[in-house]
């Protein structure tokens, strides 16, 4: 459907622990990863009478990102955040995601991010 309403819904900072590294040591234990996430629900909000079910509930889609990200390794968080992306268009009634991952491994910079958006298919 397409729609000239913007609406979405933001998860900032949330906490992925999760084996990722180049290196076998680096993938030795779980790492903290910090996730943001923003998803444009497939419906307008205006449209969801109130009901969590019409929506895309943010409690579940947290859980479902932790749940992937703890699922199997990987070296590359650019894998990783296109995993928990595309998982996520795929079990929520979601038009578009956008999902930023933080890696806190270098030692002179805050952290080191990456961010992918992916639009659900039109069928």
């Amino acid at each position: 459907m397409k729609t000239d309403v913007d609406d979405r819904i933001h998860i900032e900072q949330l906490e992925i622990f999760t084996r990722v590294g180049v290196s076998e040591n680096e993938r030795a234990k779980p790492q903290r990863l910090v996730a943001n996430i923003t998803i444009w629900p497939s419906r307008d909000f205006r449209d969801l009478d109130d009901e969590v079910e019409r929506t895309a509930d943010y409690a579940a889609v947290c859980e479902a990102a932790k749940t992937i990200g703890a699922e199997q390794p990987t070296r590359l968080i650019e894998t990783l955040a296109d995993r928990i992306a595309s998982n996520l268009l795929q079990k929520f009634p979601v038009r578009m995601i956008t999902v930023e991952l933080r890696k806190f491994a270098l030692k002179d910079a805050a952290y080191t991010s990456v961010t992918v958006t992916r639009c659900a298919s039109l069928d």
